[in-house]
């Protein structure tokens, strides 16, 4: 076909390009957060009185987290003896897909670094990667540089954003000046 020709299928360089694109948003996980703080619990808002927290512990509805991640805090200033929080795990434990002592933010930070961690790093090794920069939900900073650590010792390259616009970041045997 001739330069130009109105018949020639456009070509997709994106495609063809061989980059392998890692979009973060994807990692996110599936369940509902369910926030149990433990200020109501304290006596005063201040002491948590064994005795008094145990039988708390015991009528609470702990179905009310089914399949839910659980963030344990305490909006109050005081100071929560350790067993405490093996003690609502333990209540937990049959309900919550998952339990974290913190907040929604320190949770997805620390499950964004234990999965990028189980990544494995043969399907990445001499590729073209493309870490995607837009996302519509919440992924942490955090994760984006995780994730950099983690592919930069195969990676071929890597590069921010979309494969149609990217800004580089490593290139093997080059890191890139910025």
């Amino acid at each position: 076909m001739k330069k130009n020709d109105p018949l020639e299928l456009p070509v997709n360089r994106v495609a063809e390009s061989g980059l392998m694109t890692i979009n973060l948003e994807h990692f996110y996980p599936d369940a509902p957060f369910y926030k149990f703080d433990l200020k109501p619990f304290l006596f005063r808002e201040l002491i948590l009185k064994e005795k008094e927290f145990r039988e708390a512990m015991k009528r609470f509805d702990w179905q009310v987290m089914q399949d839910h991640i659980l963030l344990v805090t305490c909006s109050a200033d005081a100071v929560i003896p350790l067993w405490a929080y093996m003690l609502i795990a333990s209540h937990a434990q049959p309900y919550a897909k998952d339990i974290f002592l913190g907040d929604q933010p320190a949770y997805l930070d620390a499950y964004y670094h234990k999965c990028i961690a189980a990544l494995p790093l043969d399907e990445y090794r001499d590729q073209r990667i493309v870490i995607k920069g837009c996302s519509e939900k919440p992924v942490p900073a955090g994760a984006y540089a995780a994730l950099t650590h983690h592919l930069r010792p195969v990676a071929r390259s890597i590069f921010f954003g979309e494969p149609c616009s990217t800004v580089p970041i490593y290139k093997a045997n080059n890191i890139l000046k910025g």
